[in-house]
């Protein structure tokens, strides 16, 4: 009978365990496609606004930034600014420190709302909260000549609508932002956190209304009530955007806003 043995050479290795596989790689910023392309077109129209020169700036600021005399007048005098300018103001910022403040409010808000929303409803909510934004600046600021540019009553308009349903409650388990369940309006006058969060929101408004800066060196005039229209825009009609979410949830660790 022939029997295999084996030599030296061919003892029994016992086997290597492999390594272990590396995680995937985490994007710095896990941001929603729709807000990704918004925070570029913020850039590339500052970026181009930025290459005029003196005289096609002030072309390009007028034709695009809201100016509340326009309301003021009749329509004879005027010209066909005043349909689109409530809504293309709020893609204009006026320097480096205002393009960069209102985009790391955008990407902290916007993601959560995004993602809860949804692309076209998110293209709505900028348009509408952009409108009430100037039209609540207008009204206390009737006739006036002053230029009113950026993103900020569209970022408040986010943070009024995060109040609605992206604070984690103590009572649930952590989950992305976008999957809480949304407040009623009374719910949400009820939560500590979203008080918390407004009272803060209300007091920044407040010191820049009063003329101190809560960022750069203050010689530009902020709309502090372009922002309250925002925000009580997004606070009160957010369910009118809202939608059902997934009942199985991608995970998304990113978005979640922690009181």
């Amino acid at each position: 009978m022939n029997q295999e043995t084996s030599g030296p050479d061919q003892a029994f290795q016992p086997s290597q365990p492999e390594p272990p596989a590396r995680p995937p790689r985490q994007p710095v910023f896990n941001l929603p496609p729709a807000l990704f392309a918004t925070l570029l077109l913020l850039i590339l129209i500052y970026v181009g606004q930025s290459l005029l020169p003196g005289d096609g700036l002030d072309w390009f600021l007028f034709n695009f930034g809201f100016i509340p005399l326009r309301y003021a007048v009749s329509l004879a005098e005027q010209g066909p600014q005043l349909y689109w300018t409530p809504v293309t103001y709020s893609l204009l910022h006026g320097s480096i420190e205002h393009i960069v403040f209102n985009g790391l409010w955008l990407m902290a808000f916007g993601a959560p709302v995004v993602r809860r929303i949804g692309a076209f409803r998110f293209v709505v909510f900028w348009v509408l909260s952009a409108v009430a934004s100037a039209a609540l600046h207008a009204a206390l600021n009737w006739g006036s000549e002053g230029l009113l540019i950026g993103a900020s009553g569209v970022v408040s308009g986010l943070m009024g609508a995060a109040c609605r349903f992206a604070f984690p409650s103590g009572r649930a388990g952590p989950r992305p932002a976008h999957l809480n369940p949304r407040l009623s309006v009374p719910q949400a006058m009820r939560s500590r956190t979203v008080i918390i969060f407004m009272l803060f929101w209300l007091i920044g408004n407040a010191l820049i209304a009063v003329g101190v800066p809560l960022v750069g060196d203050g010689s530009q005039e902020i709309a502090w009530d372009a922002h309250i229209g925002g925000f009580v825009f997004g606070f009160l009609l957010f369910a009118f955007f809202d939608r059902k979410p997934p009942e199985e949830p991608a995970p998304y660790p990113d978005d979640e806003l922690q009181s």
